[in-house]
């Protein structure tokens, strides 16, 4: 069975409708921060989960005329209902709501809630290289790879033109915070002032984008109906998870801070960078895409630079940049998952075969224990997650002066796939926090690797003052060390 979706015709929303200011509660509230910094942003960081959840949903509540929104991943699991019944909410006042998701992770069950929303008459879903294949979905992967195999990895979420949330975080509970393992590890930042109109313009780019397509249908449903699907089941609500959501909250400051003109801010030149959506089609310009331009604007490093990143596959091409840098005195630091913290196994392979030559030209690599190693009471560790989870934050700090916060791994799928986007913040307040909690990690919740005396790597941790060294990946089976072995010796770099 398949679902024709028909190519969307541009809908967006008149700039007067969105960036009026004053218009807003949020516009009164930021335009005198911003008047005092002119042409410089205010960056709040949301390293702790559950506040980046909060965030977003209080965000939701304060709406009054636009809310826009664009995900990679939207999960139909507790955190998910939670969000999609606020922006229903704000629906319900007459914001209008413009939801665009990649296909990719969508599902039958998540299509049911789409289209619901979708007959709501402010909100409006759209999807990025849809599947017309909407049940059996394998088959659109054998007959249209080309186009299937490229997705919208963008994340960001904009509220009333005036603030907005962009970093690596999809929606779901691994996401936030609260949810069955993995626990995901990430980053995310609130901006205010000028760069969140060029996020906003950027949506209006991908929404009447060629790659992206409206549903297939509206369904003409009883109003109840649909509150009744996007709420949380009752059983849900008695659970210890559900309770430290709504208990967050609750109890959460944010909203208070950011109209009283208390949240902590770092006030810096922001530049927004994205891909061209046109790379869904593959018609993106080499010159355009998204390595490129960070080099352009990152610039030449001169001393160091900090790279975290969920998945790391350096590429030989890659690999050669990073030793020439070596070459000129440039200090390199790498954070990324071990192969038992990876949630995408194979993808560790791209990374393990080029483990032995960065270690011998002095870079260092550092990779995050899984969830379940660390004794310690679990608790959010911001860029490393709970105790040590799965790392999903995608970062690295240059010099001390200048950090990439966005949705770009360091892998030949971001660089060639999928769209891709982030924020170049130049603070250096902000790259010294995020150089420390970088040192951080690497002492508690990383293994720093390592070759021994015959060249093999090692595992080392510190324990109780005494060094514990892992000479094969450490809390990995047998048969997972052997995939790995396999799958760096095929030649399928350019799609992990």
């Amino acid at each position: 069975m398949t679902t024709k979706i028909p190519k969307s015709t541009s809908s967006s929303l008149p700039n007067s409708e969105v960036l009026t200011p004053h218009a807003t509660r949020l516009g009164r509230a930021i335009t005198p921060s911003t008047a005092e910094h002119p042409g410089l942003s205010g960056i709040h960081p949301l390293a702790d989960s559950l506040d980046a959840f909060a965030a977003r949903y209080l965000l939701c509540g304060m709406a009054e005329k636009t809310l826009d929104v664009q995900y990679y991943i939207w999960q139909d699991d507790m955190s998910g209902r939670l969000l999609f019944s606020a922006l229903l909410a704000a629906a319900d006042r007459g914001v209008k709501v413009r939801l665009l998701l990649d296909d990719n992770n969508t599902t039958n069950e998540l299509d049911d809630i789409l289209e619901l929303l979708n007959s709501h008459p402010q909100i409006e879903v759209r999807l990025f290289n849809p599947f017309s294949f909407r049940l059996f979905r394998t088959i659109g992967y054998l007959t249209d790879f080309a186009r299937l195999n490229r997705r919208m990895h963008n994340k960001t979420f904009t509220v009333d033109g005036e603030t907005t949330i962009i970093g690596g975080r999809n929606v779901g509970d691994a996401y936030f915070g609260v949810g069955k393992q993995p626990l995901f590890s990430d980053l995310d930042v609130l901006a205010i002032g000028p760069v969140v109109n060029d996020v906003s313009q950027d949506f209006e780019r991908y929404w009447s984008s060629q790659c992206v397509s409206t549903l297939a249908k509206v369904l003409a449903v009883d109003p109840d109906v649909l509150h009744h699907r996007v709420q949380l089941p009752d059983d849900w609500r008695d659970d210890p998870m559900a309770r430290r959501y709504l208990d967050r909250l609750t109890t959460s400051q944010f909203a208070t801070r950011l109209v009283s003109r208390t949240l902590e801010l770092y006030w810096a030149k922001t530049r927004l960078l994205s891909d061209d959506p046109r790379k869904g089609q593959g018609r993106a310009r080499s010159h355009t895409l998204l390595p490129q331009r960070l080099m352009n604007v990152i610039g030449m490093p001169e001393r160091e630079i900090d790279i975290i990143s969920a998945y790391f596959v350096p590429t030989r091409a890659g690999i050669a940049q990073i030793l020439g840098l070596v070459r000129k005195g440039v200090k390199i630091a790498i954070l990324t998952n071990s192969l038992a913290a990876n949630d995408v196994a194979a993808v560790h392979a791209g990374y393990a075969r080029w483990r032995k030559k960065l270690l011998r030209h002095g870079v260092e690599l550092y990779e995050l224990k899984p969830e379940n190693d660390s004794p310690r009471r679990p608790h959010d560790r911001g860029l490393t997650g709970n105790s040590g989870s799965s790392l999903h934050a995608k970062t690295f700090s240059v010099d001390k002066q200048k950090v990439f916060i966005g949705s770009f791994n360091f892998d030949p799928r971001s660089a060639m796939l999928n769209t891709e986007m982030g924020f170049v913040i130049e603070s250096e307040a902000l790259a010294q926090s995020i150089h420390q909690r970088f040192t951080r990690s690497q002492k508690e919740a990383a293994w720093a690797l390592r070759l021994d005396r015959w060249g093999r790597v090692n595992w080392v941790e510190s324990s109780n003052g005494k060094e514990i060294v892992w000479k094969k990946e450490p809390h990995t089976r047998f048969w997972q060390r052997v995939l790995v072995r396999l799958v760096y010796r095929l030649p399928i770099e350019w799609l992990l």
